[in-house]
Order: C-alpha cells, then structure tokens, then sequence
C-alpha cells in the first residue's frame, strides 16, 4: 500500500513540475487582444528580452527610459456621489513614466496619441534612445507596448517580462507612481 501511496505521489509531482515548465506561447502576429494576464511569449521580434538582472543593470546605469504599462483602473460607474473613490496605488521602478492603458491590443485614437506623446517626451523624440517596457510577471500589456513603439519606428527596444514582480523579487527599490497626464 505504501509503494503505491509513494507511486501516486511521484506521479502528481511530476504532472505539476511538468505543468510548471510549460513551454512559453508563440509570438502573435499582431497584438495580443484578451486575457491579457496569461503566460507571455519568450520574445519579441525587433526588441531585446531582459531578464531582471539586465534590467537593474540598465537602470543603475541610467541608460534606458523605463515605461511602466500597467493599466489603471477606472472608477466605476454609477458609484454614489457621497462613495469615496481611492485610486489603488501604484509602486514602480523609480524613474519609470507610467502610460496606463497603452498595453491593450487595440488603442482608441486618443489612447494612441497619449502613448505617442509620452515616448516622444520621454525620448526627448530621440527614436534611438534605449526603452525598457514592463508591467507584472504574464502581463501582454508590455509585451504589446513594446510591439507598438516598435512599429512607431524606435529602434533600442527592450522588453522585461518579469516587471515589478521580478524586481520586487529581487528586492530592489520601487516607488509610488501617478500616471503621465493625458492632456
């Protein structure tokens, strides 16, 4: 009985170490459009994939313009006018310009303009200057804002999948973050 207790368990450990290592998912041809919480692809094509090592060594180095694409939550609508509405906090890499929304697959006009507006600030429209993208650990949305700046011609792309998470991990600094204007 014990032998086949110890067989069983052998057997679900390895289906979890073995769902554990999932191979990531192919690159999409276009922007990912849903479940934008989900494993992420191993690369993008036109930018340099980072690691979280990299990505401090970028940063200490100040050698990179970092843009958070964390989404930001709306309020809701239809909240009481008396309900106190309290914006969830948002903790970056210090020194990053925070482009909510920007991530999503496909960009209304306006949300297109912002995004354009904020890499040409934070480039001083210098299309060469080097740009790390990031957001949570199996998050598309920097995955798809680093596709984009792409396609808007900048050329020292670098994506860093693990985000905040990765870095969080690794204990390195982070600080609370308004999102840029969106004039």
């Amino acid at each position: 009985m014990r032998r086949l207790a110890a067989a069983a368990f052998a057997t679900a450990f390895a289906a979890h170490a073995a769902a554990e290592t999932v191979a990531p998912p192919p690159e999409p041809e276009g922007y990912r459009l849903d479940a934008y919480r989900a494993p992420v692809p191993a690369t993008l094509k036109g930018a340099a994939v980072v690691d979280t090592a990299k990505a401090f060594e970028l940063w200490r180095a100040k050698a990179a313009v970092f843009i958070d694409a964390l989404p930001q939550a709306p309020k809701p609508e239809g909240l009481p006018k008396k309900a106190v509405w309290r914006e969830q906090p948002r903790f970056d890499i210090p020194g990053s310009i925070w482009l909510p929304d920007t991530g999503y697959g496909a960009l209304s006009d306006a949300t297109q303009a912002y995004l354009e507006k904020g890499l040409a600030k934070a480039t001083g429209r210098d299309k060469a200057k080097a740009l790390v993208f990031y957001c949570l650990t199996n998050c598309w949305m920097s995955w798809n804002a680093a596709k984009r700046a792409i396609s808007l011609g900048y050329s020292n792309v670098f994506w860093y999948p693990q985000g905040t998470d990765g870095w969080a991990a690794e204990k390195h600094p982070l600080e609370e973050r308004k999102p840029e204007p969106r004039e």
